[in-house]
């Protein structure tokens, strides 16, 4: 692995359009993909071989899915027992 390491300038962002993609599977079910970028770099002192600049993106992704009888299942919540309680003992 090298050592050698590009520095970047932090530079800002603008959504155009949405940040959702949504796709419905051959199963109906719908696919939501949610994008953000994190932190967006452009190179201070370098450029590709034909001359466009090297950026360095960090991109956050989230899915959400849906599906065709929109049903779940979760977790049973903790039912608390006598005696317990919230407050903290001091």
């Amino acid at each position: 692995m090298s050592d050698e390491q590009i520095k970047f300038r932090q530079i800002s962002a603008k959504l155009v359009g949405s940040n959702v993609v949504s796709f419905r599977l051959e199963d109906e079910t719908l696919v939501k993909v949610h994008v953000e970028l994190g932190r967006v770099g452009v190179a201070v002192d370098r450029k590709n071989p034909d001359g466009t600049p090297i950026y360095n993106v960090n991109a956050n992704l989230r899915l959400d899915f849906e599906t065709k009888d929109k049903t779940f299942f979760a977790p049973i919540p903790p039912v608390p027992t006598k005696g317990t309680s919230d407050k903290k003992s001091r």
